[in-house]
């Protein structure tokens, strides 16, 4: 943020709180160690409220346009072929970056409502396609399932 950005958002925020500028300017600056608790969460609620929407937009555009995301998780994978299964499933530690469009799913079936397993399954066909099938560039046509998710996390 420029000066004349930021000089402005500690005013509508200074406003918003019913404190002076130079208050919230030192609060922001570090300055201001220990408001008054009423204040100090007022300040954070409005802060919440009016960063979060704007820094997660700007996240979410910035991952599903050109950055992609990183899945890193510990799961059960097993995998299916045309023949049947190909091979026992087991658990394993996986990291792997996932590009754009992968991106513009998850936050897109976020969005829209999609549970919990709805979006761990879309991770999933994302792993399948760049780290089972390095990008569909072979594996043709193994089917990866993915069950007993002990933890996954997405990082933008």
């Amino acid at each position: 943020m420029g000066g004349h950005d930021a000089a402005q958002g500690t005013k509508a925020a200074a406003q918003v709180l019913g404190i002076s500028q130079h208050t919230m300017e030192r609060y922001v600056a570090g300055t201001l160690k220990r408001p008054r608790r009423d204040l100090r969460d007022r300040i954070e609620r409005e802060v919440k409220k009016r960063c979060q929407p704007q820094v997660r937009a700007k996240a979410r555009k910035k991952a599903a346009s050109t950055d992609g995301l990183v899945v890193s998780t510990r799961a059960r994978f097993g995998f299916t072929a045309a023949a049947g299964t190909t091979d026992d499933a087991r658990i394993r530690d996986i990291t792997q970056a996932l590009p754009p469009q992968w991106a513009d799913r998850l936050f897109t079936a976020h969005e829209q409502g999609a549970n919990e397993q709805q979006l761990q399954q879309i991770a999933a066909d994302g792993l399948a396609q760049m780290y089972f099938r390095a990008n569909n560039s072979r594996a043709h046509g193994l089917g990866v399932e993915f069950t007993d998710v002990e933890r996954l996390d997405i990082e933008l």
